[in-house]
Order: C-alpha cells, then structure tokens, then sequence
C-alpha cells in the first residue's frame, strides 16, 4: 500500500492528482486509512512506536521543562495516546487531551488526567494551555498548515492568557550546515521530503520556511532545539 505510489510518480506528475498514492489508491492517504484497517492498524502502531523513542527523549532533564508550568495540553494527532500517556504519567497534575480522527480515538479509554476527544484539526482544536504537534504539520502544505497553527493559536489565546505550541518535527539544514554534517543525514532528510510528496502532498522544511509559517499564522517568537537526530524540538 505505501511502496507502489512511488511507481506512480510519472503519471502523477502529468495529472491534476494531489499525490502519487492518490494516483494508486484513487484516495488520500486520510480517507484510505478510514476504511483500510490493516493500513489504519499499521499507522497507528508505527506512530505509537515512535513515540516511545520521543517521550523517553521529552522526559530527559534537557526537555522536560517544555512541560513544566502548564496545567493542560492537547496533542493533536496523537494517535493511540502512546506519547500523551508516558507524559501524563510523569506529571500528574497536568491535564492531557489527546485529540485525532474518529476511526484513531475509537474505543480508546483515558486515565485520571488523560482523555481522548474526536475532532477535525481544521476545524477547531480544544482549548488549552499548549498544543503539541509531533509528526503532523510535514504531512500538510503550508496553506494547511497555516490553517492548524492559526488554530492552535485560537486554542491556547482562548483562555486569555497565551500559552505555546511544542512541534516534533524535522528542520532541514541550510547550506552552510550542510558541509558540517555527513552526507547520509543530508540525504536521509531529503528522502523524508519526498517520502512526504508522495503520501501526503507535504514537505519538510528549513528554518526559513518553519519562521515564516509561524510569524504569519500569527505568533511572536520561536526557539528550535535538536533533539534526536534529525528532529527537532520547536517551541512557538
């Protein structure tokens, strides 16, 4: 399901067709998923394994005081609750909501201070003191992504006192890093990038392109941390 589209990139590229695995599947990669559920299952599951790695990384010492101060958070996208819960967990007295698709939340049960909560992102994202973002906006190009942090923008200014967005995603490097750094982390993002172009109609991004999307959705500042790799930690 996800290595054919690559094979449709040349007849993707001669249509009005928004993505190569549109072109295979005659669906997005969304809408596929709500009635696929061995690629629903598959999704989730990788999703939930990688954000094992990322909450033992967001519970270190260097990260944990991203967390530190808030009473509540909404994670978007986040799944099956894997990475909402290693947090929960840890701290106690912060209120979590985990917020995604009806067919991802389905049947899903909370804990004392985590609950789960179906709903559209582009629509209206619950309110709260932060929002957090970890593999989602590189799904979306930048018009949509405008849309998801104005959003969460409304989301954390509702309450009349601000607060911030924590986005997890990867930051591509600008040129003069480039040479710094081996070649196989510089191609591992670009096959990132393209891995984007073909499921999702979405792209990774330099620092360039992440300040212009936050500035203009609305936020005043913005700090980028690397946290593992070739992900980083963003805070708006």
């Amino acid at each position: 399901m996800l290595t054919k589209p690559w094979h449709k990139l040349s007849t993707w590229f001669q249509s009005n067709i928004s993505t190569p695995f549109e072109t295979e599947h005659g669906a997005k990669l969304w809408e596929y998923a709500c009635h696929e559920p061995t690629l629903n299952e598959i999704f989730n599951d990788g999703m939930a394994s990688d954000a094992q790695l990322v909450s033992e990384l967001l519970l270190d010492d260097k990260c944990k005081g991203v967390f530190e101060g808030l009473k509540s958070l909404v994670d978007v996208g986040g799944g099956t609750g894997t990475l909402a819960k290693a947090i929960a967990k840890s701290f106690p007295g912060l209120e979590f909501t985990v917020f995604d698709l009806p067919h991802v939340v389905a049947g899903l049960e909370g804990s004392d201070n985590l609950k789960y909560i179906a709903g559209d992102m582009f629509e209206v994202i619950p309110s709260s003191d932060a929002i957090l973002l970890k593999w989602i906006l590189h799904d979306w190009n930048d018009e949509e992504c405008l849309k998801i942090l104005k959003n969460c923008k409304e989301a954390i200014m509702s309450k009349g006192k601000g607060g911030k967005v924590i986005i997890i995603d990867m930051v591509i490097m600008e040129e003069e890093k480039k040479k710094c750094d081996d070649d196989t982390s510089v191609e591992t993002q670009l096959f990132f990038d393209m891995l984007m172009m073909v499921l999702l109609a979405g792209k990774q991004r330099n620092e360039k392109e992440w300040a212009k999307l936050i500035f203009s959705a609305g936020f005043s500042n913005y700090k980028i941390s690397p946290i593992l790799g070739l992900r980083s930690l963003i805070e708006i």
